[in-house]
């Protein structure tokens, strides 16, 4: 955040008042922009290649195909002057792509852990001695039905904020995992219906878990 305001207030000071004092084949703001440029990628490629935690990976990313080509190198003062110069990305493509599968790689796992805890929460509250959650009058499954469908969809938004490529990766990944997590739901609640028919509110559940269907369609 240091790096990126010094160099957008920087170039901004070079773009309105040190440009126009040298003669233009001097190309002093490309000279200026190249240098932070290099210095800039120079320091993302640093903490690329260490070792960083699954919030550091998806900042970097952000700041490679978000911050620094759109909120930066598109400000008003700049972009006109940006766009003769060819920066290129703050990353080489080879260790943008390696960052990229390893916050979807993550990403995956985290979704899928997060839908798995929340079964079984759901099994948990089946067997206790308690009727199940209205909404709208209606039987239902808050934590089922609802944190299921915005675990996955805010993981894709997120991956989407990244870039379109990487949330469509990402949306193909969770397209697998949430098919295993019905098979998953539908074989713990076909057990209950099985084993639990004395339960107080066996047909408040029952009731609970078929209108899930419609949210989860």
């Amino acid at each position: 955040l240091h790096m990126g305001k010094t160099m957008k207030e920087d170039l901004t000071v070079v773009a309105k008042y040190i440009n126009k004092l040298y003669p233009p084949e001097f190309n002093v703001f490309s000279i200026y922009a190249e240098l932070y440029h290099n210095y800039f990628a120079s320091q993302a490629k640093k903490n690329a290649e260490s070792h960083l935690e699954d919030k550091d990976v998806y900042l970097l990313l952000s700041w490679v195909h978000n911050f620094y080509p759109k909120d930066m190198r598109k400000d008003h003062a700049l972009a006109m002057e940006l766009d003769k110069v060819k920066l290129g990305s703050l990353l080489p493509s080879s260790l943008s792509k390696e960052l990229e599968n390893k916050y979807l790689d993550s990403e995956e796992v985290t979704v899928k852990n997060s839908l798995s805890r929340c079964l079984d929460k759901e099994i948990q509250r089946w067997k206790e001695d308690k009727e199940p959650e209205k909404l709208n009058g209606h039987f239902q499954s808050e934590l089922l039905g609802i944190f299921v469908i915005q675990s996955i969809y805010s993981s894709q938004k997120r991956a989407e904020d990244i870039s379109k490529a990487v949330g469509e990766e990402l949306s193909r990944r969770l397209l697998k995992e949430l098919p295993a997590f019905l098979r998953s739901y539908r074989d713990a609640f076909e057990d209950f219906k099985e084993k639990s028919k004395k339960h107080s509110y066996y047909k408040p559940i029952l009731i609970a878990n078929i209108n899930n269907c419609w949210n989860f369609r």
